[in-house]
């Protein structure tokens, strides 16, 4: 695994005795060091894949929210991650809920956060983005809406536009679950509004000569039938270039640990991997491949990342489960899924995507 990584994953149980807060920012200040772990992958041409343009090494991405400000970004490519992304990103900095928001239910091997967008802010992010845009790597960008604002349309349109040349892609958070009334945005004439705006800024943009990143766009697990219907046949109008499925939920599995179930927030990590991977396959079905999907939630292994991918995803984000099993978590996904590509007779995992369906 290498030495550096080893230690790595060994300190991951030191940092869980923290509060789980303080953790993160001890885990980000550490990898800002020389000594920060790093993979060391040889590159397999089983796991190359392709998505709006873009060439991964392979399909393993760090979700949003781990990296809010953009200060590790090459360090999280360095464990092995195919992409990363960062943010949320508002146009003005905010702070966020109050602490404490973010719980660990180590039994379930899950978290409950509620930061509510804490970030640095776009012009500050945007600046170390500019700063590192030569180095390689796919990184994209988490778009939100500061709490406060009167026009969170704006400010999505505000955020593409400021961190496009800066990112391979950048992604609609309509779905967080801790921004009172922005999961209301998933509503069909909220989203198409929404949608519409960023299709003018993607035109204006190309009529100047720039040129917009691709466009994904980032749902809740919680949604009724209709909402799914009405979110289908929006990505496709608006020619979305990826949907990702799905952010953390509002549902609290009645077998979830009894002192911190109450908790309000987003849940994430082990009890996610069932609803989304079902609401995943449901998209899957629905848009009938005209727009890729990218499968996110409770993904701790390399089968796990597999199932995601024979259900329809064509790349796979994580994050809840380093918290758990170390950065060392991303080498062992990925030296590991070509051995069910082999079993099942494929030979690229582009080859794999949606055969569970």
């Amino acid at each position: 695994m290498g030495v550096r990584l080893a230690l790595a994953d060994g300190a991951a149980g030191f940092l869980r005795l923290l509060d789980a807060e303080t953790a993160h920012g001890v885990t980000i200040s550490l990898l800002k060091t020389a000594l920060a772990p790093k993979a060391d992958l040889a590159p397999n041409t089983m796991l190359k894949t392709q998505l709006a343009g873009m060439d991964f090494a392979n399909p393993v991405g760090l979700a949003a929210g781990f990296d809010k400000n953009a200060e590790v970004v090459d360090a999280c490519l360095g464990l092995g991650f195919g992409f990363v992304e960062i943010g949320a990103v508002t146009p003005k900095p905010q702070s966020g809920n109050q602490r404490p928001r973010v719980f660990r239910l180590s039994h379930n091997r899950a978290i409950i956060n509620r930061y509510g967008f804490n970030n640095d802010g776009l012009d500050l992010i945007a600046a170390r983005l500019k700063t590192r845009a030569p180095k390689g790597g796919i990184v994209g960008a988490n778009l939100g809406a500061n709490k406060d604002s009167s026009d969170k349309a704006a400010d999505y349109a505000i955020g593409y536009r400021a961190l496009s040349p800066y990112v391979k892609f950048c992604t609609l958070n309509v779905s967080s679950p801790n921004t009172p009334g922005l999961r209301q945005l998933q509503k069909n004439d909220e989203l198409d509004k929404i949608l519409r705006r960023l299709g003018e800024v993607r035109e204006e943009m190309q009529s100047q000569n720039e040129k917009p990143c691709p466009l994904f766009l980032k749902i809740a697990p919680d949604l009724r039938d209709e909402e799914k219907t009405d979110i289908a046949a929006l990505v496709i109008a608006h020619k979305i270039d990826a949907l990702i499925v799905s952010n953390t939920t509002l549902a609290r599995p009645s077998n979830l640990e009894a002192r911190y179930r109450a908790e309000a927030g987003g849940l994430s990590g082990a009890p996610l991997f069932r609803p989304s991977t079902t609401l995943l396959k449901e998209f899957a079905l629905e848009l009938k491949g005209q727009v890729p999907l990218i499968g996110v939630g409770g993904v701790s292994s390399a089968r796990e990342t597999y199932v995601k991918i024979l259900h329809g995803a064509s790349l796979v984000q994580l994050y809840t489960a380093m918290v758990y099993e170390g950065p060392g978590l991303v080498k062992r996904i990925i030296t590991e899924l070509p051995n069910f590509l082999r079993a099942d007779g494929f030979t690229n995992i582009k080859q794999a995507v949606g055969q569970a369906l």
